[in-house]
């Protein structure tokens, strides 16, 4: 998988190369953009750690969200995610050693595949709040947005913990189309108010709530 480094999301920015010939097609197609080659990696599924730095350094990070996607782009994000209790303190101490390392403040997701010997691998590093968070907007006292808002303001970090178990999924295109369809289906609505609707867009998400199941 050939990327570019920067500006790729949703599947953007990504080609499959198996040749000599196709590694120079994607050079030409990505412009001269700097390109990072990966290996495909042979995973049970993904994660990822959204965590907010301040400037004094200190890090609160939240429950790790399990990901699945569809042509591309997220479609859900499940809490509480299959990793054990010791996968997600491993996930957060590598969130937190990345921030410290780009002295970052704010939140910023770092995403994960899991392999299926249940090593940790970093896909791809997201300096900003990060869809696979918004279930923080109803399950937790304190949402990723606010936490972001404090860290830059520089006021103290509110308590990221969950009180909910939660199911985030995407409301993507032409899915958006029936708002009266979405709103049937329960949970909380979530519309971005985004004027047009296009293929593999995300116009808002949906975030279903039920009785904390764990102490995770």
């Amino acid at each position: 998988m050939l990327k570019t480094r920067r500006l790729g999301y949703d599947g953007k920015g990504q080609m499959i190369v198996a040749t000599q010939a196709d590694a120079a097609a994607a050079v030409e197609r990505f412009d001269g953009a700097p390109l990072l080659l990966e290996a495909f990696v042979d995973f049970a599924f993904e994660a990822s750690v959204i965590a907010a730095r301040g400037a004094n350094g200190e890090f609160r990070a939240y429950d790790p969200p399990e990901n699945e996607h569809g042509d591309h782009i997220l479609r859900r994000s499940t809490v509480p995610s299959r990793l054990s209790t010791a996968q997600i303190e491993r996930a957060q101490s590598i969130a937190r050693k990345i921030a410290d390392a780009l002295d970052y403040i704010g939140v910023l997701c770092i995403e994960l595949f899991v392999s299926r010997d249940g090593e940790l691998l970093v896909n791809e590093i997201a300096p900003r709040v990060h869809n696979s968070g918004h279930w923080t907007i109803d399950a937790c006292a304190v949402s990723q947005f606010e936490q972001h808002i404090r860290a830059v303001a520089g006021w103290p970090f509110g308590d990221p913990s969950r009180h909910s178990d939660a199911v985030m999924e995407n409301i993507i295109g032409e899915e958006a189309r029936d708002w009266q369809a979405l709103v049937a289906r329960g949970g909380s609505l979530h519309l971005y108010g985004k004027s047009e609707i296009r293929p593999g867009r995300k116009m808002g998400h949906i975030t279903w709530l039920k009785e904390k199941s764990g102490a995770r």
